[in-house]
């Protein structure tokens, strides 16, 4: 007769403790699996909403229509106006100085807007005011302005010809995260203060935003859309609500699919440990299921008290896990803010907390079942045998619940996922790792078995230790395998991005950038550098903006505003880019094919191109290039392809045309001023500023250490939101190495034993397990690296675009701990194998 539901609960009750002895495993894995997926689920939404519920504050409109360098015409603003409520703004580099002190002068981002902005959200100012567009020669000022030019409310501010006068500090800015990177911090200025300031001429490097809030019904893509067909030479970049910001978008899901990849590792290697948990639990309470046998409990009595008393300790580990997943979510959102959407405090999402106990629940079960399908079905004289002759695999049992496990939660992370393709084949690429990884530890063992006995007692006992009857050499292969490749994961991760940070942010840059220096003043320009330092180097190029409207064979072009879809790494396609003519070579550029036109050259317009743009567009040297300048088309020929060093910081293009292509286009001068080392001193840097500004007001100077400081926060954090994220998989990891040795550790305690009798001495036997677990560790470490590393190539080339620049002596390092923390976890693991006496244990048998 089975025990009833009550005797089963009382009898799984007596053996459980509060300080859940023996299960401790399985908490600390589905905690930390739980809380990983509660977290990132709940962060995910929370970014999801943000962008779905915020993109028209982001955007400021629900379209938005930008063009480089010229206003638009009266047809095309007709056309516009005609969607709806139409805003018209600008945005453009400036300097903003203090009237009577050039020497207080500071680059700004100056954003020009009219009194219908913003269309949507508030804007508010410093102590909560909230307020609009800024009325005549008033001017908002973000506290970075404040604080370089030590000016307040009421004071004087000058912005190319016109003087302001601070009317407040920036305090929300509902469209800034849509604004992208910016050179300064920003002032706010109205239309009549742009007209006083002189600042727009032809050729100035001004980009005019027209902002649209449209009627309920109306479909902002198809409008869109529609502009762009009716004005395929203006050049217009478009966005809308949905895509309020690409960059960010991008990011975005860059981030989520990561996120997703971390939340299913981390599942997967929990799973390993809730096995081995589960497993070294249940062979701890061996004796005491045969006696229950041996009483006249069924299996199916033996299945439900053990199965409730794994449910009761799993339902507290989920619990905790979903606490631990929304506590740490407000942390979460500190520091990704301003670089995510997101806002910071608590945050409860019922469905992700769902889904994260969905799994929970599942990955316990399942994982739990192949010991307790061994527990139930084995005869009490096999179990009480069980020391001296290891029970065999009841596979055929466990096919049905671990198969019906695996499928729910292949489904739930497939139906769930933001992105169900990249779910299942992550899922089908663990379920081969696993695979592969058992296999490699029975082909372990069957290669351990058959390789000559080496002649010392310890190398031969710890060789015959892989391939003994009960032999955990499977096991430990996977969770070792497992464990180790999460650290070199981390590790390539992380010296990756710092790479990419070194790579990228370069740390020799020039000085200064100088935008908008018009052509008639260069020598004003050199004369004000040469006397504040007469080493310093000077480059100047044309500067133009320009959009590429078509490209491919002359006779059958590729118009870009009929593709459906840039190309994948086509970037320069996407809006508006800077554009140059040159009569050489530029420098820090290397021809790949074609050749350069000589000085002087009157033939057919020419052009080269970046050679990652040619590999993009499939282009070819003769094929053509058009692109749309102040809403006129321009074509040139392709006359060769250059690799481009992106990293000099310099004036770097994607297209060079020969001067005749364009050099008749408005178009003022860009500069580089770069100082030498006796040169950097806040004196000479003055006097450049001070001269400049006073000299030239419509140029702007962008100084390039606040600008690569900024890049290199954005990197960096960016780089500590990866690796927070990637570091909970890596806490599993060792949780998983610790519970392998632990669910080995029963049958090292009846081995120990039997060796004491013999003669061995604790000394001896801390020295067969170390080479037990030293041999294992270094077969392991190869697999571990080649998989480790290839996650994180996958990581940083595939999902973020970086590239891949590890740093090997770091990540065989990494590699190195993880080995030193396995044999600090096997010893520590096993002191309590070693101190038991063998009396005590013979008492037991």
């Amino acid at each position: 007769m089975n025990l009833s539901w009550g005797a089963a609960w009382a009898l799984a009750r007596r053996g459980l403790d509060w300080r859940f002895k023996g299960l401790r495993l399985l908490l600390v894995c589905l905690v930390l699996g739980t809380a990983a997926l509660s977290a990132i689920g709940t962060l995910t939404g929370a970014i999801e909403r943000e962008l779905a519920t915020r993109g028209r504050e982001m955007l400021g409109a629900d379209l938005e229509f930008t063009l480089a360098a010229r206003q638009p015409s009266a047809d095309e603003r007709t056309a516009i106006a005609a969607m709806g409520n139409l805003s018209e703004g600008a945005r453009l580099q400036a300097m903003a100085t203090v009237p009577g002190a050039e020497a207080r002068a500071t680059p700004v981002e100056l954003k020009a807007v009219d009194n219908k902005w913003p269309l949507y959200g508030h804007f508010t100012l410093a102590g909560g005011r909230t307020a609009g567009a800024p009325q005549g020669l008033t001017a908002w000022i973000a506290p970075g302005v404040a604080d370089r030019l030590d000016v307040k409310v009421g004071d004087r501010l000058q912005v190319g010809k016109a003087v302001l006068t601070v009317g407040g500090v920036i305090g929300s800015e509902p469209d800034r995260l849509a604004e992208g990177f910016s050179l300064g911090p920003t002032v706010i200025i109205g239309k009549a203060a742009l007209d006083a300031s002189g600042l727009v001429q032809p050729g100035s490097m001004v980009r005019t935003k027209l902002r649209v809030k449209l009627p309920a019904n109306a479909d902002p893509v198809a409008l869109g859309e529609s502009v762009k067909a009716k004005f395929p030479l203006a050049g217009y970049e478009v966005r809308t609500r949905e895509k309020a910001s690409p960059g960010l978008d991008r990011f975005v899901s860059r981030m989520g699919q990561f996120l997703v990849l971390v939340a299913l590792a981390a599942l997967a290697i929990a799973g390993i440990g809730i096995g081995n948990g589960v497993n070294s639990y249940l062979e701890a309470r061996r004796g005491s299921i045969a006696t229950l046998k041996i009483l006249g409990a069924s299996s199916g009595d033996i299945a439900r008290i053990y199965l409730m008393q794994l449910s009761a300790a799993s339902s507290l580990a989920i619990l905790a896990g979903l606490v631990a997943g929304v506590s740490v979510t407000p942390l979460l959102g500190k520091a990704l803010q301003g670089l995510l959407p997101i806002e910071p405090g608590l945050v409860i999402d019922a469905r992700a907390l769902a889904i994260a106990a969905a799994y929970g629940a599942l990955i316990a079960l399942t994982f739990a079942a192949p010991p307790l399908v061994r527990a139930r079905d084995f005869p009490a004289m096999a179990l009480m045998r069980a020391r001296v002759n290891p029970l065999a695999s009841q596979w055929r049992a466990v096919v049905l619940p671990v198969g019906l496990g695996l499928a729910g939660i292949a489904a739930l992370a497939i139906v769930t996922a933001p992105q169900p393709l990249l779910a299942a084949g992550f899922l089908g690429g663990a379920a081969v790792l696993f695979v592969l990884l058992t296999a490699m530890g029975r082909g372990l063992t069957a290669v351990a078995a058959r390789m000559p006995r080496p002649k010392g007692a310890i190398a031969r006992m710890a060789l015959a230790n892989l391939h003994r009857p009960g032999a955990q050499t499977s096991a430990l292969v996977v969770a070792l395998g497992f464990g180790l490749a999460a650290f070199v994961l981390l590790a390539g991760v992380q010296t990756s991005l710092d790479g990419n940070i070194v790579a990228r942010v370069p740390n020799r840059a020039p000085d200064y950038f100088v935008l908008d220096l018009p052509r008639d003043r260069l020598d004003a320009f050199n004369g004000i550098v040469k006397r504040a330092a007469p080493a310093a180097d000077v480059r100047t190029v044309p500067a133009l903006r320009g959009t590429i409207v078509g490209y491919g064979p002359a006779q059958a072009m590729t118009r870009v505003a009929n593709l459906k879809q840039i190309p994948e790494n086509a970037w320069p396609l996407r809006g508006d880019r800077g554009l140059t003519y040159a009569d050489a070579l530029p420098e820090g550029n290397v021809l790949t094919a074609g050749a350069w036109w000589t000085p002087d050259y009157t033939g057919e317009p020419l052009v080269s191109v970046d050679d990652d743009l040619r590999e993009a567009l499939g282009l070819r040297l003769g094929d053509r290039i058009a692109v749309s300048i102040l809403g006129v088309e321009r074509s040139a020929r392709i006359a060769s392809f250059r690799r481009i060093d992106w990293e000099n910081m310099g004036f770097n293009y994607v297209l060079v045309f020969s001067p005749n292509a364009i050099a008749d286009a408005p178009h003022n001068l860009a500069a580089t001023i770069s100082l030498p080392a006796n040169a950097k001193t806040p004196q000479v840097r003055r006097a450049i500023l001070s001269g400049l500004v006073k000299a030239l007001p419509s140029s702007s100077v962008v100084e390039i250490g606040p600008v690569l400081g900024q890049a290199r926060e954005i990197l960096s954090q960016m780089g500590t939101a990866i690796l927070a994220a990637a570091s909970v998989a890596i806490l599993a990891g060792m949780a998983v190495l610790a519970g392998a040795i632990a669910a080995a550790r029963e049958r090292k305690t009846y081995d120990n034993t039997i060796l004491r009798v013999l003669g061995a001495s604790r000394r001896q036997l801390l020295v067969l397990l170390l080479a037990e677990y030293g041999l294992l560790s270094a077969l392991l470490a190869g697999v571990a690296l080649i998989l480790g590393t290839g996650i994180a190539y996958g990581v940083i080339v595939w999902l973020f675009e970086f590239d891949w620049l590890p740093d090997w002596p770091r990540i065989l390092g990494v590699l190195g701990g993880g080995v030193v923390l396995v044999m600090v976890l096997a010893v520590a693991g096993s002191l309590g194998v070693l101190r038991t006496r063998p009396a005590q244990v013979l008492r037991e048998l």
